[in-house]
């Protein structure tokens, strides 16, 4: 997954979130969603920050990091859900959260199943090294080693 497409994702996110304001004003239960879209507003510039560095996130770092993401999501549908009516919030903004949401969780999968995939083969490299370094020769044997010396003299 390319950096300009997290960071194109994580900028979406950004937008819903800050449209969330003065919204949730009404009284103090209305306002506890303020606290989630902050954290969320924190995880999406963390990632729009380490797309744009020049030291990019590992696999498994983004896979953390997204893992917050839906977390994050995963607090704002039910609260969203569950106080929809009472504090008025638009439709547009609850339907908005919801596809982001969707959108962190297709992004997560993708982001983990890279991460899963590089940690397998980084302990298949490590097996190989313990046991000698990896024995794939046509025949089964150890395979080549050594150096090979060029012929000296004309050509």
């Amino acid at each position: 997954m390319s950096s300009k497409t997290i960071a194109a994702v994580a900028g979406a996110l950004l937008g819903s979130a800050l449209l969330a304001g003065p919204a949730f004003a009404q009284n103090a239960e209305c306002g506890d969603i303020q606290k989630t879209l902050q954290s969320r507003k924190d995880l999406v510039a963390k990632a729009n920050a380490a797309s744009n560095s020049k030291k990019k996130m590992t696999p498994a770092e983004a896979c953390a990091l997204f893992g917050k993401l839906q977390a994050n999501g995963n607090e704002g549908v039910k609260w969203i859900a569950a106080n929809k009516e009472w504090c008025s919030i638009p439709d547009s903004f609850a339907e908005g959260f919801k596809a982001d949401h969707l959108k962190v969780a297709g992004i997560r999968t993708k982001i983990c199943g890279v991460a899963a995939q590089a940690a397998k083969m980084e302990a298949q490299a490590r097996a190989q090294a313990q046991n000698g370094g990896g024995g794939g020769g046509m025949l089964g044997g150890p395979g080549l080693t050594g150096s090979l010396k060029m012929p000296q003299g004309a050509l």
